[in-house]
């Protein structure tokens, strides 16, 4: 799991299905590192760098092409640990493309187009991860949504390299997953759904 609290900008380069990442951050072998938001492991450790494999399903997932320069990079979280994001899996659900881009004194407005039926995952002043950071959705339209940046953000983050057109990884809020889930499936067991709803809904 993890918060999409950004521990550091590493510089990653893509070798056919393995990643170096070069990082002030070194982890174990095994461990979880999400990188751009997506949760991958570390296969060999060295000193100052390590890689991490990219299944041919996680290819098709993300966006690959941006994971040649610099990526935001997230250990995942100890037992413990305080959660000042939100809780992510590191499971991308979509690929969004960023459609304008709008400065408003110090801060940025992003607006990022995705499929439209990932919309219904997504409202307003609701908690999303773009390439892995958690950010705060400030509206929602039928195939699209609008993010602010604020300052340290946009200091702090990658973000201020961004262009129109460029793709993201975006994983929306897991329990908006669930929910949509028990929602929809078994739909000759309504009340059934119904109860794993509130039992859901028991834990927040």
């Amino acid at each position: 799991m993890f918060t999409g609290l950004i521990r550091e900008k590493a510089i990653v380069s893509l070798e056919n299905d393995r990643l170096k990442v070069t990082a002030k951050y070194t982890p174990n072998v095994g461990d979880s590192i999400a990188i751009n938001g997506a949760c991958l492991t570390a296969i060999f450790v060295a000193q100052n760098y390590f890689y991490v494999n990219l299944s041919h399903e996680t290819k098709n997932s993300i966006a690959v092409e941006n994971l040649n320069g610099y990526a935001h990079i997230e250990a995942a979280m100890k037992l413990g640990d305080r959660i000042e994001g939100h809780i992510l899996q590191g499971h991308i659900d979509t690929i969004g493309t960023i459609v304008n881009i709008e400065k408003i004194g110090e801060n940025s407005d992003l607006t990022i187009s995705v499929p439209k039926e990932k919309t219904r995952l997504i409202s307003k002043k609701g908690s999303i991860a773009i390439d892995g950071v958690s950010l705060t959705i400030a509206e929602v339209y039928e195939d699209k949504f609008k993010i602010t940046l604020i300052d340290h953000t946009l200091k702090n983050m990658l973000f201020t390299n961004y262009n129109i057109s460029r793709r993201v990884n975006i994983e929306t809020d897991m329990f908006a997953r669930y929910t949509e889930r028990i929602l929809t499936a078994a739909k000759s067991k309504p009340h059934e759904n119904w109860e794993r709803f509130e039992r859901l809904m028991s834990t927040f």
